[in-house]
């Protein structure tokens, strides 16, 4: 898969092309029905399969500080966007020059002149351009003048309910992991590189792997039982901590993961966090003796669930 950042970079190899765009947030089954129909254009028409999407998210420019949290980083997207059958990405960079752009002169500059756009297909809520006014009639409209196909796929529904990343989000807050996995298709995961530390837990007996985050908003927050696995693919059991640590004054959110029955030095190595089931939320002990006392218990509780859940 091919990835374009920026419309500078957009060369004529890109064109012609079939196209769909949207944020693609978790790349959840939605979104994957939709580009099921974006390869069907793409190879009927023997042009790549094209990805328009954004970096930052809208919601992340517009509103910074309170922003939902996203269900993955930028990197994770394009894995999850190359193993659906992507021929290319184009990323934009959602700045103030793209959010002042009317919906006329976004498909004249990026989808007409830039990609040479034969078809779009886009979900049918899509709404885009300057206070959102673009829609689905006015790309029809478009469309017709420009010589190019709009084609809107229906809303993905599980159990009655539309499948969407917001909805994806109370899942995983609610810590339904089960229903979120059949929302995505996959477990919901972090993957990060791994970090040093203040070691504390080493010295407590509880050794953690810390990992690194670009984004420190997440859907998830507590201690929860999760399956781990390297690069490699190895799967491990572990126990998850996704916060602050009250108790020891903690200033900076962390994601430390705890291996069960793993010695192994993991620094710099990345791992894939697939979170299974919430133990508790994160709280303020009293005493380190007390909080010592708490993470030996929930080490048991994810031994056990893990155990019989996800044997390894």
């Amino acid at each position: 898969m091919e990835l374009i950042r920026g419309r500078q970079n957009i060369s004529s190899s890109a064109k012609p092309s079939v196209v769909s765009i949207g944020n693609f947030d978790g790349v959840h089954l939605g979104h994957l029905k939709l580009i099921e129909m974006l390869q069907r254009e793409a190879h009927r028409a023997g042009v790549p399969a094209t990805v328009l999407t954004f970096d930052p998210h809208p919601h992340e420019f517009f509103n910074p500080t309170t922003a939902p949290p996203r269900l993955s980083t930028f990197r994770e997207k394009l894995e999850q966007l190359d193993k659906a059958g992507v021929d290319k990405v184009v990323c934009l960079r959602f700045n103030a020059l793209l959010a002042g752009m009317s919906a006329e002169e976004f498909v004249e500059v990026y989808l007409i002149n830039g990609l040479g756009v034969r078809a779009l297909i886009v979900g049918d809520d899509f709404r885009f351009g300057r206070d959102r006014k673009g829609d689905f009639s006015l790309l029809q409209e478009i469309g017709y003048q420009a010589d190019f196909a709009v084609s809107s796929v229906d809303t993905f529904v599980v159990d009655d309910h539309r499948v969407s990343s917001s909805r994806i989000r109370q899942i995983l807050q609610d810590a339904d992991f089960p229903l979120a996995e059949r929302l995505l298709g996959r477990p919901f995961t972090i993957t990060a590189r791994v970090a040093h530390g203040d070691k504390r837990g080493r010295t407590w007996g509880f050794p953690t792997a810390n990992l690194m985050l670009r984004h420190s908003n997440l859907p998830v927050g507590g201690v929860y039982a999760a399956t781990v696995r390297r690069c490699g693919g190895e799967r491990l059991h572990g126990v998850v901590n996704v916060g602050f640590r009250p108790t020891v004054g903690g200033k900076r959110f962390l994601v430390e993961v705890h291996l069960l029955n793993h010695n192994e030095t993991l620094y710099g190595q990345r791992l894939t966090v697939e979170f299974r089931h919430k133990i508790r939320p994160e709280k303020h002990f009293e005493s380190f003796d007390g909080l010592k006392v708490q993470i030996g218990r929930d080490i048991e509780q994810a031994r056990e669930f893990l155990r019989q859940m996800y044997p390894l």
